[in-house]
């Protein structure tokens, strides 16, 4: 159910426009984009009505809406936005982003250089992906996003994608979350959702256990931001390192439990937040011992996560990102 505009507006079937058409403002709520972009497209790249009607307030018909849904689409794949007006007036289906071709008729793959720009949100000097990626994230459109994230992670690698592309993109929508008063909530975890569900999908098989070669991954007591971990994970078992990921929010007893259980070779502690982050926990769990006697060993143990900053632990290594996590660790399992 929704509320009545109180205009006394017919939305027409199937929720499209109705003979009159739609507002601009309507029109932008339906792309998902805010109504000064709409305008903008219109003033810049001619996308606005054909039709015109007298008054002030310009309609929007179901062509013209069409119109704009492919201008979505094609800056959803990364292309400047004039570029993808062209394509949007052209009329050539969006179907044809993933492969366009070259004059000579080989296959090329949409711009992939780096970019200022991105619908809204602060993202900087960022690669092209990243826009796609927001604009996608924006209009919660899941068929595109998950499209743009596994095109990225295949091109770029796993740690390449997560560094470069997803994790800029994830921070741009952190600041406009902390900056708008609450809202684009739903846009953090709608990403964070899809960005997991494409870790899963290209996961490679999961190694099997070697005795006092396996890596445990948790997130600390009160913890649950699981992403990083995932994709640390994931890394690792492409290197053929044998992991046991134990997701969110472990209680101590439980950590405990499972550190003994598998006797790893290294356990690392995810905390997002300071609050999270302990330090006694982190020493008690380097300094936990099995084996026999003349022959014990301990885990190396890795601080993981900004949670830990200021809160350096004598003696444990505490990575700066994903990069470095899985160097400290791929050569430490291998020994």
């Amino acid at each position: 159910m929704s509320a009545s505009t109180g205009k006394g507006e017919d939305r027409g079937g199937e929720g499209g426009p109705q003979a009159g058409g739609l507002t601009t403002g309507e029109v932008a709520r339906r792309l998902g984009v805010a109504p000064t972009t709409v305008r903008t497209w219109d003033r810049r790249y001619g996308l606005g009505p054909e039709a015109h009607t007298g008054g002030r307030h310009r309609r929007w018909t179901a062509g013209d809406v069409a119109r704009l849904e492919r201008m979505c689409a094609w800056t959803a794949t990364g292309l400047p936005p004039a570029e993808a007006a062209r394509l949007a007036l052209s009329g050539e289906p969006v179907s044809a982003a993933p492969r366009r071709r070259t004059s000579e008729g080989a296959p090329q793959s949409p711009p992939r250089g780096r970019s200022r720009a991105g619908s809204g949100l602060r993202l900087g000097d960022v690669r092209q992906e990243c826009r796609g990626i927001a604009r996608a994230a924006l209009r919660l459109d899941a068929a595109t996003l998950d499209e743009l994230l596994l095109a990225a992670i295949a091109e770029h690698g796993l740690v390449a994608a997560w560094t470069e592309v997803i994790v800029p993109t994830l921070q741009a929508v952190g600041r406009k979350w902390e900056t708008s008063g609450e809202k684009y909530v739903e846009v953090e975890h709608f990403l964070s959702w899809h960005v997991s569900g494409a870790l899963r999908r290209t996961a490679p098989t999961t190694v099997a256990d070697r005795p006092g070669a396996t890596t445990v991954l948790a997130c600390v007591p009160g913890e649950n931001h699981t992403l990083p971990l995932e994709v640390l994970s994931a890394a690792l078992t492409e290197r053929g390192v044998p992991v046991r990921m134990f997701g969110g929010a472990l209680p101590v007893e439980s950590l405990v439990a499972a550190v003994r259980r598998t006797g790893p070779a290294a356990v690392g502690l995810w905390a997002q937040s300071r609050t999270t982050a302990s330090r006694p926990l982190a020493q008690h769990v380097a300094g936990m011992e099995w084996g026999v006697r003349g022959a014990r060993r301990r885990p190396v143990v890795l601080t993981l996560g900004p949670g830990w900053a200021g809160q350096t632990v004598a003696g444990l290594a505490r990575p700066a990102g994903l990069a470095e996590a899985v160097a400290t660790l791929e050569p430490l399992i291998a020994r």
